[in-house]
């Protein structure tokens, strides 16, 4: 049974919806290049992304799960919390999660430009081509297969911005766990009731195994999930210190 929702998540989940319907009502917009959260050091990116970033999302499927998890444990932690430290909560893990995402983008990045700094190429044709028209190729930048590789691979990190909410989410899941560690959830497509406190460890390993695994076809910031959990995670366990030591 869902909880009975407070001020503060439903406000959320208000302002995502509406951002989420008017950037599919009205593409000419182009809301999305302009409030995604592109790589720091991408043309594309704005200052104002590393908030906006977290009321855009790619598709119904992506906005209906970290709503409806958002739904699931927020009203919890807003009435435990109290309504100013739960939206400390909330965007501390979605900068949190914007963070360590693209502190693993700048790792590949200064990668990446070695590579073809090494080999001469100049690397100033991969950021000459990044703009806020979305494109479904990769420029061709050389004939040599490997530094061609590598250039489109700088260029899909300066291209694709970060999209959603799932770093803030993954920070409510993990701040949960930590904070009712006992409490047993259920899952869809999972017969059993599992405690929260599997939760947050089961995030990190997942997270950080297809984070650094990068396989092909997977577009998820899997990296946003960690630093948002994290967030979460360190959040709580200050909070009830500090708690425990006032009482």
């Amino acid at each position: 049974m869902f909880p009975q929702i407070t001020p503060v998540t439903r406000n959320i989940i208000i302002l995502n919806v509406i951002f989420f319907v008017v950037t599919f009502l009205l593409p000419n917009l182009n809301l999305k290049a302009l409030l995604a959260g592109y790589f720091p050091l991408s043309p594309n990116f704005q200052s104002w992304q590393i908030i906006t970033h977290m009321f855009m999302h790619g598709s119904v499927m992506h906005i209906v799960f970290n709503m409806l998890t958002l739904y699931s444990f927020g009203p919890v932690l807003e009435q435990v919390l109290g309504q100013k430290k739960f939206i400390i909560l909330y965007f501390a893990a979605g900068l949190g999660g914007f963070l360590l995402y693209n502190l693993w983008n700048y790792y590949e990045v200064s990668q990446l430009t070695n590579f073809l700094n090494n080999q001469d190429f100049d690397i100033h044709q991969v950021y000459k081509t990044i703009n806020y028209n979305y494109i479904e190729y990769y420029p061709n930048f050389s004939n040599n297969e490997n530094i061609n590789d590598a250039a489109q691979q700088l260029f899909g990190i300066l291209k694709t911005p970060m999209v959603g909410a799932s770093g803030a989410i993954f920070g409510i899941i993990a701040a949960f766990s930590t904070l009712f560690p006992d409490a047993k959830l259920m899952f869809m497509f999972i017969p059993f009731p599992i405690k929260a406190k599997y939760l947050t460890p089961v995030i990190i390993v997942i997270s950080l195994f297809l984070g650094v695994g990068q396989f092909s076809g997977d577009n998820i910031a899997h990296f946003a999930h960690l630093g948002g959990a994290l967030i979460g995670f360190l959040y709580i366990w200050n909070w009830k210190k500090y708690r425990d030591r006032i009482q």
